[in-house]
């Protein structure tokens, strides 16, 4: 039976966006955010970052920078409590400076569903109104949408405090 699923975009959810965040000292958590991956761990929801990184296609930083941060993360998340089971990525985009990463519409480029299509076959999650995408952007959204999935718009703040509308608690 499958399970649900709280997918979760990166930057400006989990953390702040400082455009391209990659390095270490780039690493500033949105307030909450250790809180409300605890709070979707313990109401029994799969917790996949699904997030863009056209980064590496523009030759900002490596695929193997890019998951040295990803460590530095599921650490920093860790000190509080928190799992994240997964972790998706796109590296492709139109604009890319390395001929392997460059793609009109890739299918895992949100707004496409393809990372939480992948995510779900991969981990056998839900892929409908039992489980959520929660984003910044209109493209999170629309992945959402495309996925199947319920869509929560993170405008700032306290992460906490919109996850704890979403699951109670």
């Amino acid at each position: 039976m499958s399970r649900p699923a709280a997918f979760l975009d990166r930057d400006g959810v989990l953390i702040h966006d400082c455009g391209y965040p990659h390095r270490p000292d780039q690493l500033q958590m949105m307030p909450g955010a250790a809180e409300a991956v605890k709070r979707l761990n313990d109401a029994g929801y799969v917790t996949v970052i699904v997030t863009n990184q056209s980064g590496i296609a523009r030759g900002y930083f490596s695929e193997d920078t890019m998951h040295a941060f990803h460590k530095l993360l599921l650490a920093e998340l860790a000190k509080g409590g928190a799992t994240i089971d997964a972790i998706y990525f796109c590296p492709f985009h139109k604009v890319a400076v390395e001929h392997r990463y460059q793609h009109p519409d890739h299918p895992d480029r949100k707004p496409n569903p393809g990372m939480l299509v992948r995510a779900a076959a991969d981990l056998d999650l839900s892929l409908d109104e039992s489980s959520i995408m929660i984003g910044d952007n209109l493209s999170d959204m629309q992945a959402a949408k495309n996925a199947g999935v319920r869509g929560f718009h993170f405008t700032g703040g306290n992460l906490d405090d919109l996850v704890s509308t979403i699951v109670g608690g």
